[in-house]
Formats: structure tokens, sequence, C-alpha cells
């Protein structure tokens, strides 16, 4: 009989957690067509995740985990049990009830019946968040899908299942600097989308700042395009040209007319500007220096401190 792996990230999610497998474990005994396997990966959390998940070891034998040794990440944690499951179809999720237990049955039903390699969710509205975080993010997606031949679903989420074959191919990509949400579009295969509304945490409190969620934005940018290192050469050409011209401007002013040349004005003007420019340059070059250094150092993506498989 084939297995499905249910594959749940965990940062901090004590409270949450008892609620999530009285959710889960409902749907699971409504697939009655195959085995299952729910792999709890404990992302180095602080307070008593692992603790509440060995207690549900005890009572359910289908419950596995995997303990980090510290925080690595949330895209460490997805890595981790994709490389740890043995499912045929691997369901990806997130253990706060934002992803509802109830679409893992009609998510499984559309890949049996349609005989396609995923399906995924797709946040069709953001009741509940902040209007500043929804504006980013509407943003991100349209700066990204402008630079990048990888087409990015705006709303899509991490939530989703997988046949084997996916799931090996996301394991083929081994760089250091991961962003799931571009792998998982990048790698291709049939898609099929389910459309759902925003769902706000059932306990806890989300791991997810403003600013961590846009260092996730930056790093969706540098991996996928290198718009940006063309966007600094283009900014580059303009202001040389622009200088060229006003130089040009300033000669013929002043042989024709004999107008005087304002200087201190202009000359900080003139720094300023070039100054910015070249900033933003090297910050634009830093950024993807810095992950080409990262991924050359070649280390391991996380460390397993604890684990029943």
């Amino acid at each position: 009989m084939k297995l499905l792996s249910i594959v749940v990230p965990c940062y901090n999610e004590e409270e949450v957690l008892n609620l999530f497998y009285e959710e889960i474990i409902k749907i699971l005994h409504k697939i009655t067509d195959i085995n299952k396997e729910i792999i709890f990966v404990n992302d180095g959390s602080r307070d008593k995740t692992l603790e509440v998940i060995k207690k549900l070891e005890l009572k359910d034998c289908e419950i596995k985990h995997i303990s980090f040794s510290r925080n690595f990440g949330k895209e460490s944690a997805i890595l981790a049990g994709l490389d740890n499951c043995r499912g045929d179809y691997v369901v990806l999720m997130d253990a706060d009830l934002q992803h509802p237990p109830s679409k893992v049955l009609e998510m499984y039903n559309i890949m049996i019946d349609k005989k396609c390699d995923m399906v995924t969710t797709r946040r069709i509205s953001r009741k509940g968040e902040s209007k500043i975080r929804s504006f980013f993010a509407n943003l991100f997606y349209k700066l990204i899908n402008s630079v990048s031949d990888v087409k990015m679903v705006p709303g899509s989420q991490d939530f989703r299942i997988m046949t084997r074959q996916v799931v090996n191919s996301i394991l083929k990509l081994s760089e250091y600097n991961r962003f799931s949400k571009g792998i998982f579009n990048w790698i291709g295969y049939d898609t099929i989308y389910v459309e759902l509304e925003n769902v706000e945490r059932a306990a806890g409190t989300t791991s997810w700042s403003f600013m961590g969620l846009f260092k996730y934005a930056i790093e969706g940018m540098v991996s996928f395009t290198t718009a940006p290192l063309k966007l600094a050469t283009v900014f580059g050409s303009i202001t040389s040209l622009g200088a060229f011209v006003y130089l040009i401007y300033l000669i013929i002013k002043t042989l024709l007319y004999g107008a005087d040349i304002s200087g201190f004005p202009t000359i900080v003007s003139l720094i300023l500007v070039l100054g910015g420019i070249q900033l933003l340059a090297i910050g634009i070059i830093g950024e993807y220096l810095s992950k080409t250094y990262l991924e050359c150092k070649n280390r391991p993506k996380y460390f397993i401190k604890d684990k029943k498989l």
C-alpha cells in the first residue's frame, strides 16, 4: 500500500500542536486507501514544542519527529522534512492551522482524480493582515514576476501535496540559500491551485516579523533573478550620460553667453547623486556576492540533534 507523508515544520508551536493533531487526525481517518505518517520538524524551538511532539508519539505510532540542534529557519525545516519522509505523496503544511487540515482531503482527491503532480493552495484574500503588509506582499509578486523568468502565482503558499517525483526533483536542488516558493515553480510539473481564504492562527503568535518577511523577499529576488545587477548598470549608464550632457551644456553656456557657473551647489548635488547611485550599486553587488560566499562554503543546511523516524 502507498504511503502519505505529512511534513510539518514547527517553531515555538507548543500552544497549537495538540489542536493541530486533533484536526489533522480527523481528516487522515477519512483517507482509508493509503498508509500515513506525520513528521514534525522541530526547528530549534525555545518552548516545549518537542515535549508536546514526543507525548503525541506515545499515543500514535504514525507520528515521527526530527529536532534540530538550533534554529536553522523554515527553509531548512522544509528541506529536512522532505529529505527524511518516505511517502509516495507528500503534504507540506504549517502547524498553526492557517493551513486548514480539511483541505488535505480535498487536495489529495484532486491529485488522485486529475493525476497531476502537485496541488497547492492560493490565498485569495489577506483578511486580518495589516494594509502595509498586504501592500508589500502584492508589490513583491509584481516585482518578481516582472523581472524573473520564474513566474510566481500571487498568494501561493507552501501548503501543498506533491508526488514522490516532485519531491525528488526538489531535493536535487542543493543550494544553501533556499527560497521554496521559487523552487516549487522553477521545477515545473503539472500544478493545480486550490483557492483559500486567509485564516488566522489558532493559538500563539507568528514568528514572522515584517523585517523577517522583507529579508525573505530579498532572498527570493536574489535567488531567481539577476535583474538588480542589470538595474545597477542601467542607473550607472543613465547617470554617466546625464553628467556628460550637463557638461556639454555648461561649456556651451559659458562660451556663448559668458555665464558664471554656480560652483558649490552644483558640485554638492552631483556628489550626492553619484554617491547615492554608487552605494546602491555596491549594495546590490554585495548582496549577490554574500550569497555566492555562503554557497562556496558548502555548509550543511541543518544538523539533527534528535529524531524518531
